[in-house]
């Protein structure tokens, strides 16, 4: 098990913890086109960063965003949700003000709700997958 790839190691343990996260847009509006798919992927790739987390896959649809981390066993993935959406909605209402036309009854961008479903049943790679074959907006 050393040799797999998706085994890290922390200061007191080895793990291997993987969830896959989705998010939905609020209201289920379809606001996202390729352009903020990709600027998504960027902000969130920075805030799993700074929570020392992987960001192994990412990928989305017009309203909604799969995402599949590598996390540590310190990372409350709750709070990283909290930042990754916190953040995400932040920078895109900032970044894209043309959003606001979804959004306007709430100030935010992401439904209050998510999805965390815990990686280890499945081989990674047919979740990779399934992520990766996720149809971008045309």
């Amino acid at each position: 098990m050393a040799a797999d790839l998706n085994v890290r190691t922390g200061r007191h343990c080895v793990f291997a913890l993987h969830a896959h996260l989705v998010f939905v847009t609020k209201y289920r509006h379809r606001v996202f086109d390729d352009q903020h798919l990709t600027r998504l992927e960027e902000i969130m790739r920075m805030v799993c960063g700074d929570f020392e987390v992987e960001l192994v896959e990412f990928n989305g649809e017009r309203d909604h965003v799969h995402l599949l981390v590598n996390f540590p066993p310190k990372v409350a993935l709750s709070r990283l949700v909290n930042s990754l959406k916190g953040v995400s909605s932040r920078r895109m209402r900032q970044e894209f003000p043309e959003l606001a036309q979804h959004y306007w009854r709430a100030n935010r961008l992401w439904s209050g709700s998510y999805f965390a479903g815990s990686v280890g049943g499945a081989p990674l790679d047919v979740l990779r997958r399934y992520i990766e074959d996720q149809a971008r907006p045309v």
